[in-house]
Formats: structure tokens, sequence, C-alpha cells
């Protein structure tokens, strides 16, 4: 399998998201953000970082960006598409999903392990998780707090389409704790945490097991491979 990942201007967490790629057993793809080529990849990370400094809003400029194109064709034609954190923001500006990111109700940038319940594990993304898995993925964002009108947020819920839920504790004051949301067919997830960060023992969260041994984010990516071979 192939999984595109996206640079723009300002992201910080595209190699990341190729190593975790390639460790979960895909062939990572760099693409640029300039380009009207996805160079028929399988599947579509976009990365977290800064996107053009997050003027305007946090991903806005960026879901203009000439790829985007491609990639919301791709998305509606059912291609897995994953937005990490900054890639989140982009998809919801993209109206690729529901809602929208604003800033933290603190006012502060957070950096922490935070713990999430797998709510949905019916998308491409989250199919290798049980139903309530418990997992711990770090999280660094300023502008993390999910909003959406009252009429959006009920339909998530009602339809199960909140893929991902704080727990523990609410870091940026999303609305119902929610974390990480999917499109109705399942293939489009976004979420703040970052998975790419908890994919190799050494480098992650620390568990009651040894420090730095968390590895839960993987699954997300195994995930996208499963669903692909399901094809």
């Amino acid at each position: 399998m192939r999984i595109g990942v996206v640079t723009f201007p300002g992201s910080l967490d595209d190699r990341d998201a190729q190593r975790a790629v390639r460790l979960a057993g895909a062939t990572p793809v760099a693409l640029w953000h300039g380009e009207h080529d996805l160079h028929g990849v399988d599947a579509i990370v976009l990365p977290g970082g800064f996107s053009y400094g997050d003027y305007l809003r946090a991903g806005a400029i960026a879901s203009l960006s000439p790829i985007m194109a491609e990639v919301i064709a791709a998305a509606n034609r059912g291609v897995p598409v994953l937005g990490i954190c900054n890639g989140f923001q982009m998809l919801a500006e993209a109206h690729l999903l529901p809602g929208g990111l604003i800033r933290n109700d603190h006012g502060t940038f957070i950096c922490r392990d935070q713990k999430l319940r797998v709510e949905n594990t019916s998308t491409a993304w989250t199919n290798g998780y049980a139903p309530g898995t418990e997992i711990t993925i770090p999280l660094k964002n300023g502008e993390g707090g999910f909003v959406a009108d009252a009429e959006t947020i009920a339909r998530l819920e009602g339809e199960g389409h909140v893929a991902f839920r704080y727990l523990g504790v609410n870091p940026n004051g999303s609305i119902n704790d929610i974390a990480g949301v999917t499109n109705a067919r399942g293939n489009v997830v976004g979420l703040m945490p970052h998975p790419e960060h908890a994919i190799e023992e050494g480098f992650g969260p620390d568990t009651d097991a040894a420090m730095r041994s968390g590895t839960d984010g993987l699954t997300i990516f195994t995930s996208a491979i499963a669903a692909l071979a399901a094809i």
C-alpha cells in the first residue's frame, strides 16, 4: 500500500507521519502542497504543524492549496484521508468534516500525553481498535477546541460520527470532549492528538509497563492498511 503524506509550508510532523506509515507496513509517499498530483496513492495523511503560519485561521489557507482540490476529489471517491491536528483543521476548513477548531478555551498552547476513548471503530482509520478502547496519544495545539452548532453536534452524536473523545481532562474546551470526528462514509477522519508520536517503543508516551513505551497510535495507520486490503 502507498500512503501519501502532504507537506505544506509550516508542516512540522510530515516526516513523523511518513515514519508511522512505514512502521505500519506501507510505503510513504511525499506529496507537495503546490502540486495537482497524488501520484496514485491509496490513502492520504494531512499532517500536523502550522501551515502558512496559521494566518487567518489554522488550516484556512492550506485548505485552498492546489493539492487540496485533489484530496477533496479523492475523499469524495472514498479514498481514506486522515487529518492530524493542523490536518484536522484543514479538513474542517475544506468541509470534508463538520465543525471547526478554535483557540483553546484557556488561551494557551498545550502539550501533554492525552487519554482518549475510541468511539467509532467502523472507519478506515479506527477499525483495528475494539469499541471503547482507551488509548494515550500525545497532544500539542493552541487551536484545538472543537465547535459546531447544536444541530451538528446532535447529528454527530446521534449518528456515531464522533471518532475519539477526550478522557480525564478536556484539554481545549471541545464540545462534548470531542477529540476527533469522521464523515458519514467513514473514510475521512480528523483528530487533534498526534498518533504518529505513539508508534514505537522507546519514543511514545509513558505507560505502566515502561517509560516511553506507548504505541497506541500505530493502530490508526495499520487500520488504514487493513481497510485498503479489504477493498
